[in-house]
């Protein structure tokens, strides 16, 4: 989801709610702590290099259970980081704590911001030997079209 999407979310709603892959929402208490710009250089195993810019949003569980955040607060602290570290319309990653700092991709249901769950991959795998997975197709599935070989036409 794109800085924009989520402003213009934010822009609709009365309040404001995070939910986890597991369904669990994130405590209605919780603050934004952080809006800023994650900037990662680095070498792929194939020895590409590469540079990726996300937008980041930190959420944390404080014992402040007087305040909530509202959707108009939120999109002021955007704002101002736009404005200020000169953000630009980048795909947002979320932090939250659980064992450790988790990193999430973030979706919006209409309703609830929507932690998604992130993995790593192999940005090389044509370098480093990794084979490509074929798909796996049931070929009762297939479609067939005038003119090809079907079972029983006598074309085979």
């Amino acid at each position: 989801m794109k800085l924009s999407e989520v402003k213009s979310a934010l822009a609709n709603l009365e309040t404001i709610a995070f939910q986890l892959p597991t369904g669990e929402l994130v405590p209605t208490h919780f603050h934004v702590t952080e809006v800023g710009k994650i900037t990662k250089n680095f070498i792929d195993c194939g020895g590409t290099v590469r540079n990726e810019h996300v937008a980041n949003f930190q959420l944390w569980n404080a014992d402040d259970y007087n305040h909530r955040l509202h959707p108009e607060k939120l999109l002021s602290i955007i704002e101002l980081s736009e404005k200020v570290l000169e953000l630009e319309d980048l795909e947002v990653e979320v932090e939250y704590q659980a064992e450790t700092i988790g990193k999430f991709g973030l979706d919006f249901d209409g309703v609830n911001f929507l932690l998604t769950s992130k993995q790593t991959d192999c940005l090389a795998k044509d370098k480093c030997g990794i084979p490509v997975q074929k798909p796996k197709v049931r070929l009762s599935t297939l479609q067939t079209t005038e003119g090809s070989c079907t079972p029983g036409s006598g074309c085979c």
